[in-house]
């Protein structure tokens, strides 16, 4: 994820200042909101400023709520999340199935181990091998 910080739009730009899709997951008592790490490690509440910057990052079946700043950074902050990141995106490479070995794409097929050379005849009277 990007390490860009929330800052209140112009106003001139479309987005109402400081309302977001904020990505959630099934909880016990409904919808909990999720809490990411930066690549430094650190706890972030996570929030989108668009449903489609949502989905291209976390995938389009991703459920989420819209919270205001204000009500993010409060759910957040109990969690150790002080810092909030606005439309993260991922910079780790996709991830695929690895795979099989019928496979076409299995990669290279293995080394065999070497072959020791064959005994010399004097070697072979003696009962020795190199």
């Amino acid at each position: 994820m990007c390490l860009f910080q929330y800052d209140d739009p112009d106003p001139g730009e479309r987005v109402p200042a400081g309302l977001f899709y904020v990505p959630v997951r099934p909880g016990a008592a409904g919808v909990v909101v999720r809490i990411f790490r930066t690549p430094l490690g650190a706890r972030t509440a996570v929030g989108f400023t668009h449903p489609a910057r949502l989905a291209a990052t976390l995938g389009a079946e991703q459920p989420w709520i819209r919270l205001s700043e204000p009500a993010l950074r409060a759910l957040g902050a109990p969690l150790g999340a002080a810092v909030l990141t606005v439309d993260p995106t991922f910079t780790a490479p996709a991830v695929t199935a690895p795979p099989t070995a019928a496979s076409p794409a299995a990669g290279p097929a293995p080394v065999p181990a070497p072959r020791r050379a064959a005994a010399t005849p004097a070697e072979r009277d003696a009962g020795t091998t190199r």
